[in-house]
């Protein structure tokens, strides 16, 4: 009798529709053009993760971070812990995709346009991803521990999809932001079946300072190749 109650209980369980949780985000005390002039919000990402544990993360094929007009695209990527990243260069010049950041440490060497590199991102972490070879190319992976996550668009929304009703640890992550200010917007969060409309979220840049990072080698980056040639209409 109780193995054959437990056996209905979770068919019930299973029978849940998976949720939606939805919310807003806002940049405030920004130097970058893109947020004082054009209200640009995107790139935070929202990431949930079951207070109880959750089942083992199945993630997809792969995901993608273009290298395309000496710029990575896109320029934050959140991806679930286990997949893999590919790097196609679709420059005509050469790349050298690397990360000497505790995230993931990995460096994919030299190749040439038209090929392509991947990494297989096994931690949860942040990973800020360089060129060896270009100076002003950056990106950032957020390797999340859960399938429930999320990048704010634009105007600062963001939906994560297929929730299973339950509670929640909601964090968040942006590329400007301190630590302590992100730490404190950590909360617990109850979706219902009918998922969850969360309160307007604000983050503060004040005090973030741009550094200027390293090559591979730990060392300040020196003359650029000219490569200028391998673009049209430039001489």
């Amino acid at each position: 009798m109780i193995l054959r109650w437990r056996i209905c209980f979770s068919a019930g369980v299973l029978s849940l529709a998976a949720a939606t949780v939805s919310g807003r985000v806002e940049l405030r005390d920004s130097r970058d053009p893109a947020v004082r002039n054009r209200a640009d919000y995107s790139g935070v990402v929202v990431s949930l993760k079951p207070a109880r544990g959750g089942p083992a993360i199945a993630p997809g094929k792969h995901a993608v971070m273009l290298q395309k007009d000496k710029t990575f695209t896109p320029h934050v990527m959140a991806v679930p812990m286990g997949i893999i990243v590919v790097f196609p260069n679709a420059d005509p010049i050469f790349h050298n995709a690397f990360s000497s950041y505790s995230g993931q440490i990995f460096d994919i060497g030299l190749y040439p346009p038209g090929s392509t590199r991947s990494v297989r991102f096994a931690r949860e972490g942040v990973v800020r991803v360089f060129c060896n070879i270009h100076s002003e190319m950056s990106a950032v992976i957020v390797v999340v521990g859960s399938p429930h996550f999320a990048a704010t668009k634009r105007d600062g929304s963001y939906e994560i999809s297929g929730v299973p009703p339950g509670d929640y640890d909601l964090s968040v992550f942006h590329e400007r932001a301190a630590e302590p200010a992100l730490r404190a917007l950590t909360r617990r969060v109850v979706v219902g079946p009918d998922g969850a409309s969360l309160p307007a979220m604000t983050i503060s840049e004040a005090g973030f300072l741009s550094i200027p990072h390293k090559n591979k080698y730990g060392h300040d980056y020196g003359e650029e190749p000219a490569d200028r040639a391998g673009y049209p209409g430039k001489k």
